[in-house]
């Protein structure tokens, strides 16, 4: 197992310009503990795909990254921020920084398209030129541009899924987070969900933590890269992924409240822990 399992002295080394850590992070409900000292970082430009079994707590992760949940113990800190240190009102207006793509879209049904990626802009007042700037080139690049003035209720499920991509980009953040973002969608919808995600990633270098219970997208970002050249999906080889030029893509497992596994592709895919090659089977 020492060959793939990340150890917690080289956890600590990869702190360093890190815009997400959690430190022996706990958190607790009624029923017990869900997670029991989870140490993981995001490095800057990085996408950290979550993966483990139903009830692993990988949307508790997300939650307590947003500052929607607070540990029980433990440090969760964003963008340099100890979120357990701020308060209701600085974590508030601390949102605004990231991006947060939930699983089911969460879309106003009242409001249109449009109205819905606008939402956050007019909450804060922003002038309302560039509001309709900004809300066009959002969905123009989740290539939803035409559907400003319909409705969700209109959409598809993945056109929803894009919108809410779009409204999570429309302040520009620096970390978006996705809660599995290809559920309950089709195999060529999820890819064009993954494929925006991964242009995300390559060309603007946001810094990701994804959440997902389907490991095709998880191995889809972490053995893909998009091409802005030919405007292509293209695999990179494991021998070429530490030389190209795209930010990394390295996956945690969820496992009893810690992060069993830490690391990259080719390090889960070719590990002989048995929990691992159970899990990828």
């Amino acid at each position: 197992m020492a060959d793939a399992i990340t150890t917690s002295a080289a956890i600590g080394e990869q702190t360093n310009g890190a815009l997400v850590s959690f430190d022996g992070v706990r958190l607790g409900f009624d029923e017990g503990d869900v997670l029991r000292g989870l140490n993981f970082h995001v490095a800057a430009g990085e996408t950290k795909v979550l993966v483990g079994e139903t009830g692993a707590g990988k949307t508790l992760v997300l939650k307590l990254a947003a500052g929607l949940l607070r540990p029980d113990a433990g440090s969760v800190r964003v963008l340099g921020r100890d979120l357990n240190e701020m308060s209701e009102e600085e974590l508030f207006a601390f949102r605004r920084k990231i991006g947060f793509v939930f699983q089911e879209g969460a879309l106003f049904d009242s409001l249109t398209v449009g109205e819905n990626v606008a939402y956050r802009l007019r909450e804060d007042h922003v002038d309302e030129d560039e509001i309709e700037t900004r809300v066009r080139e959002s969905l123009r690049f989740v290539e939803l541009e035409d559907s400003l003035e319909r409705f969700p209720d209109e959409l598809s499920g993945g056109m929803r899924r894009r919108v809410a991509i779009a409204r999570a980009l429309i302040d520009r953040p620096q970390v978006v987070l996705y809660d599995s973002p290809t559920a309950g969608l089709d195999p060529i919808t999820s890819q064009t969900i993954i494929t925006l995600i991964m242009r995300l990633r390559d060309l603007q270098g946001v810094t990701s933590l994804l959440a997902t219970q389907r490991l095709q997208d998880a191995f889809g970002l972490a053995n893909y890269r998009y091409d802005p050249a030919s405007n292509r999906v293209v695999h990179v080889p494991a021998t070429d992924r530490s030389a190209h030029a795209g930010p990394d893509t390295r996956f945690v497992v969820l496992r009893n409240g810690q992060a069993y596994f830490e690391g990259e592709t080719q390090a889960m895919a070719e590990s002989s822990d048995a929990y691992l090659k159970s899990f990828l089977e």
